[in-house]
Order: C-alpha cells, then structure tokens, then sequence
C-alpha cells in the first residue's frame, strides 16, 4: 500500500492537464473548453514543479507542448481533429520516452529500488507496449468511430493505465516481498540477476 500511494501521486500530477481535457469531453463540456482547462492545468503543472526548484519530468515537457501545440492548432482552426490526432502523437512519443531503462525509479522509494530494480525495467517495456497500443487505438477510434471517440479517450487511456498500474504495484509487491524473505534465509544476493 505505501508503494501504491508513493506511486499514485506522481503519476496523476503528470497526467493532470490530459485527465482535466478527458473529464471535461466526457461531461459534454466541449472541444474548446476543455482544450483551454487542459492547457492551463498542464501550465500550472509545470509551472508549479519550476517554482518549488524541481525538475521537471519529460512526461511534463511532453504533455505541455502536446496540449500547447494542439490546443494552438485547434483553437486557431477550430478543427477538433488536432485534438483527436494528439493523444496518438502523445503515446507515440511517450511509448518512445519510456523505452529508456530507468523511467519509472522515481515512482518507486529508493530503498525498494535495488531489491526489484530490474523488474522496474520490465515493466518500463510494458507501459511502453500500452502506450503504443493506445496510440493505434486511438488513431482508429478517430478516423474511423469519430462519434466514440470522445468516450473512448475518456474511458481507455485512464481504465487501460489504472489497471496496468494496479498490476504492477501488486507484482512489484509480491516480488519485493518474496525477495526480501529468500535476502533473509540466504538464499539470494540484494537484487535478482
């Protein structure tokens, strides 16, 4: 559990500009409104970890110039395409950021880190492989189910992350668990070749 709330917190600071955009769609809000709540919630992210002096995570640099670009695109032609395009281009780029091993140690407390380090890194592959799937999914919802989409971005990409994260928080468990009772015995060295 205390791994799970390390987690969680991150990860929907990361995503808030996207989940507002989501929520908004979903309520019937409208492409415009919900594109300008999307823009200034990612603003306010972004601008919120500069103030404080932290880095900023390349998921924030990634979703503000995503919500900037679209919602530029679409509130200069007033073509909700661009909005629709975008998640595909986002979890394109997003597939391609987490692709690099180590992305997800800052969701993980450092002393968990060197027992299940290694699986951190599969699991980087696998949000990658969601991302990717998400990316085509939404392609084809847009293009071809247009009157579905503002559902489906509304439902998938937050059900399809939350249960891939509830899956990895509950194997990273089970598996730092186990590790730390075979560490004990003197059965296994800290982490897992």
């Amino acid at each position: 559990m205390k791994t799970l709330l390390y987690a969680i917190g991150p990860m929907l600071f990361d995503s808030l500009g996207v989940l507002v955009f989501a929520v908004l769609l979903v309520v019937g809000a409208g492409i415009v409104p919900a594109t300008i709540a999307g823009t200034v919630v990612a603003l306010g992210v972004v601008g919120y970890e500069l103030a404080r002096g932290k880095k900023v995570a390349a998921l924030q640099w990634i979703s503000l110039a995503s919500v900037l670009f679209t919602a530029a695109a679409t509130l200069f032609t007033g073509d909700p395409r661009f909005v629709m395009a975008k998640p595909t281009i986002v979890y394109l780029i997003v597939g391609s950021v987490m692709l690099r091993k180590g992305w997800l140690n800052r969701y993980i407390p450092p002393e968990q880190l060197a027992i299940v380090g290694d699986v951190m890194d599969r699991f980087g592959m696998i949000w990658a492989a969601l991302m990717f799937t998400s990316a085509a999914l939404n392609l084809v919802i847009a293009l071809f189910f247009t009157a579905w989409w503002p559902l489906f971005i509304g439902i998938f990409p937050l059900a399809s992350k939350f249960g891939l994260f509830a899956i990895h928080i509950a194997v990273v468990h089970v598996i730092t668990q186990a590790r730390l009772r075979r560490r004990a015995s003197g059965l296994q060295p800290a982490a897992a070749e």
